[in-house]
């Protein structure tokens, strides 16, 4: 699938990528002569997804982008004449050729904000019939961008501050804007880096990853370098012919780790010694293509001692198969005392990285104190989110013409809540969390210190509640088409 990209290398949402009803509902407001009467839409969620108690509000910055180049073009109009009945007068045409969003603003949480049901994710406010059209591609913006953030963050919650997250779903990711999307809105969401490259590319997300099996495989062992000279790092003194010198050391290390010389797989470490000729100071080892204890260490071990005779340092193995952590604990114990054998002391401390489809329970289990994993890759269960496949996120009319306007419903929890609001963050005296406050837009603010009674949502009386910090919600993104705040830059998150 080709991307179409703006100018800026970033990927363009069409107007077109919405629900037939949109159009439809756009005419019978036009018929109706109500197109350009002011309206409001509040796009939120009604339920925390997971099963959790919060959620991060994501893809911000891709709305405001979408909603200022929002432009049908005539193959556009063109198309919805096609679908729309033969009879219907061109003016509704020339109507839609001229839309833009120069009179729509936008009142959002700030990116990566933390979010609670009800509150607006964003309020859009404009001509009915346009607001009316932007309603499926905003849900579409940031539905699926705030699930992959909420699922980061719970993630890295479980994880701790000091593991490494890595996220490596693009290929088990729905389709190619879902992989890219996933790894924005991943880091966002709290890992460290991405595997993929056009993620880094045109949002800045730090790109990383190992080597894999394919790699390690595709060498028999019989392989000659076309130059197997490697310089020291320091670039003082001779260059050394590093297979050599990495058979010399897998003959100590064999010895000293009770191995027969012919037990570690040639071809693997044929492909390690071709790694550490390209990567000398970026050298790393996928230990599991055949044998960890029996090959795939003592191969990596050769190699990195023979690096490290040269000044260089091996940056990391990774395992993908079998108990990662007790597997993590024995390579670590082994690296301990072979870098003492050898007067290498660094090499204890190489990062050992795992993978191998690990969900919320693996990642706990692999984030235990004691734990000696250093980086954790998390593909599947990252970027497809298993547990819950949508944010089921809605986008609601809750004023016509400054008028409030209610759905009610058979549901009582599908019932919204009408006219324009503002939004307060509760703190107490600590700065935690005490609650989220929806009020109408024309209300005075609330006051810290202030005692206040409330409703909490689905209770049938009020409580009182009396905040040390009030702090405002909704900050004003977009007025009348033109930029009015910075949105968060990706870095910040």
């Amino acid at each position: 699938m080709e991307m179409e990209l703006d100018d800026q290398g970033h990927m363009v949402v069409r107007p077109l990528l919405t629900d037939l009803y949109q159009a439809t509902m756009g005419l019978g407001y036009w018929r109706a002569g109500r197109a350009c009467e002011e309206a409001e839409f509040e796009l939120f969620f009604r339920h925390c997804p997971f099963g959790g108690s919060f959620a991060l509000t994501a893809g911000l910055q891709d709305c405001i982008r979408f909603l200022r180049a929002f432009r049908l073009r005539d193959a556009d109009v063109q198309f919805l004449a096609s679908v729309l009945p033969p009879d219907t007068d061109p003016a509704f045409f020339e109507h839609l050729r001229a839309l833009d969003c120069s009179r729509v603003s936008v009142r959002a949480l700030p990116e990566g904000s933390l979010a609670f049901p009800g509150v607006p994710l964003l309020q859009v406010s404009g001509p009915l019939l346009l607001v009316q059209l932007l309603e499926t591609p905003l849900l579409c913006l940031v539905s699926y961008a705030s699930l992959v953030a909420t699922n980061a963050a719970r993630l890295r919650l479980i994880a701790g501050p000091d593991k490494r997250l890595l996220e490596m779903g693009l290929r088990r990711a729905q389709g190619p804007d879902g992989g890219f999307t996933a790894s924005i809105y991943s880091y966002l969401g709290g890992f460290d880096s991405s595997s993929n490259t056009l993620a880094g590319q045109l949002r800045g997300v730090p790109v990383a990853g190992t080597l894999a099996h394919s790699f390690i495989t595709s060498f028999l062992g019989s392989e000659v370098p076309p130059d197997p000279m490697l310089a020291p790092a320091s670039s003082e003194g001779p260059a050394v012919d590093l297979p050599a010198s990495v058979n010399l050391w897998l003959k100590r290390v064999c010895i000293y780790l009770g191995l027969e010389e012919r037990e570690p797989h040639p071809g693997e470490r044929a492909a390690f010694v071709a790694y550490a000729l390209a990567f000398p100071r970026a050298f790393q080892g996928l230990l599991d293509s055949y044998s960890v204890r029996r090959s795939g260490l003592p191969n990596f071990l050769a190699v990195a001692l023979a690096l490290g005779e040269l000044g260089y340092r091996a940056v990391g193995v990774r395992l993908d198969s079998g108990d990662l952590l007790q597997q993590a604990k024995e390579i670590r114990g082994i690296f301990r005392t072979v870098g003492a054998e050898f007067q290498m002391p660094w090499l204890e401390f190489v990062p050992i990285a795992v993978s191998n489809n690990i969900d919320e329970k693996e990642l706990a289990r692999l984030a235990q104190k004691g734990s000696e994993v250093n980086v954790i890759g998390i593909g599947t269960n990252v970027v497809t989110c298993p547990k819950q496949p949508s944010m089921g996120c809605v986008y609601k009319l809750v004023s016509v013409g400054g008028q409030p306007r209610i759905k009610l419903t058979e549901e009582s929890q599908k019932r919204i809540l009408p006219g324009s609001k503002a939004a307060f963050r509760f703190l107490d005296s600590e700065g935690s969390l005490l609650l989220d406050l929806l009020q109408l837009a024309e209300e005075p603010p609330p006051k810290a210190g202030q005692e206040l009674r409330v409703w909490l949502q689905g209770a049938q009386e009020p409580c009182t509640v009396k905040p040390a910090q009030v702090e405002p919600l909704l900050r004003l993104y977009l007025q009348q088409g033109q930029v009015t705040a910075p949105h968060l830059r990706l870095h910040q998150g």
